[in-house]
């Protein structure tokens, strides 16, 4: 029961924080400090993927790269950030998902380990019942050879009372 709740709220998360990274970006615009850090960031990246690009084509390193108009950069930067964020969100919950079900893992293999246990006892259970049941009948053979074949069928052992007469016995 409670696996699709879960399930349909991971979904419910995942779908919400769409429009909240659509905010973050927006709002990541407007605010003044946050604006500036965003722009430096926004040109760092610039400037290091341009780099790398150079290198793969193999052009000259060395050039100055002009940086990014101001409107560009922060639209880069609250792309990033705004996707950061759903990417980071998405993450969270499947770690959470990994780590529930690991842990629903470990309780079936604890619930195998239980079950072999109870397995291995009533093997050594049955064990000790035919060891017993062979004790038994290695009396039965050793009773069997020394009374002969009658005497396994008369199981009994003999009392006083049976080498005495019938009419002598007290009624």
């Amino acid at each position: 029961m409670i696996l699709p709740v879960f399930k349909l709220g991971t979904l419910a998360l995942k779908t919400l924080c769409k429009p909240i990274g659509n905010r973050i970006k927006k709002e990541a615009g407007l605010h003044p400090r946050f604006r500036q850090s965003i722009i430096n960031i926004a040109q760092a990246n610039h400037r290091l993927t341009t780099n790398l690009q150079r290198r793969i084509y193999g052009r000259a390193t060395d050039v100055a790269i002009r940086p990014l108009d101001e409107e560009k950069a922060v639209q880069a930067s609250a792309d990033l950030v705004g996707e950061f964020f759903v990417f980071t969100v998405a993450g969270v919950a499947l770690v959470f998902e990994v780590q529930r079900s690991s842990r629903s893992e470990a309780r079936k293999e604890e619930a195998r380990k239980q079950e072999l246990e109870l397995l291995r006892q009533k093997d050594e259970e049955l064990a000790r019942e035919v060891e017993q049941l062979r004790r038994r009948m290695s009396e039965v053979e050793q009773l069997a050879k020394e009374r002969g074949l009658s005497g396994v069928f008369k199981s009994r052992v003999p009392k006083e009372t049976d080498n005495i007469p019938k009419d002598a016995l007290p009624s």
